[in-house]
């Protein structure tokens, strides 16, 4: 695994396109028990190298119940983007994550991890590359009709502060969904 990991962070498959420059960040221990599979690190994660070190870092600590020892240490969460590097930034928000780093490395990421429990699939990138025809309409559906996907695949939604208008709307998500993951994470992690 760290001979991949390192491999991948040399990356530079699409340096041209990216206007920030390559930053591979992710992380991942071939006993990784739990797999978050995202969107691609914004501006402040390419900045400090660290993946998930932002404010929806702290709303997914939060949504999994765990504090942050727990959340960076790989044997629990391997943490893969769909794409490595920070896209740069759009008319909305970040740009899309970019196509080429998943069908190059997450088979190989994925190949070396020995029996992960559970594949946590944040927002609508990872839940289309994974779920594929069985994923629903939209990513609401697709995250109320959770049960469906396990006891594989767990999808959410992303946890941006951009997510606050969706998580008002949708209160049943707090209620009902992040209870049932905490407790199959608990269950799946022995301390």
């Amino acid at each position: 695994m760290e001979q991949l990991l390192s491999t991948i962070r040399k990356c530079t498959e699409c340096q041209s396109s990216l206007p920030h420059g390559v930053r591979p960040i992710l992380s991942a221990s071939s006993q990784s028990k739990f797999i978050i599979i995202g969107q691609a690190p914004g501006s402040i994660v390419h900045r400090t190298g660290i993946p998930w070190d932002d404010k929806s870092g702290e709303r997914l600590r939060s949504w999994l119940g765990v504090d942050k020892e727990t959340f960076y240490d790989p044997k629990v969460f391997a943490l893969l983007p769909m794409g490595f590097c920070y896209p740069g930034t759009g008319k909305s928000g970040d740009l899309p994550p970019r196509k080429e780093c998943a069908p190059l490395w997450h088979d190989r990421v994925l190949e070396v991890i020995d029996q992960p429990s559970l594949v946590i699939l944040i927002g609508a990138y990872a839940q289309k590359y994974y779920l594929g025809e069985n994923r629903k309409s939209t990513l609401t559906e697709t995250v109320n009709h959770y049960e469906s996907y396990l006891p594989k695949f767990f999808p959410l939604p992303h946890p941006s502060p951009r997510n606050n208008i969706w998580l008002k709307k949708n209160q049943w998500f707090e209620k009902d969904v992040l209870p049932d993951l905490r407790s199959i994470l608990e269950n799946g992690h022995q301390h």
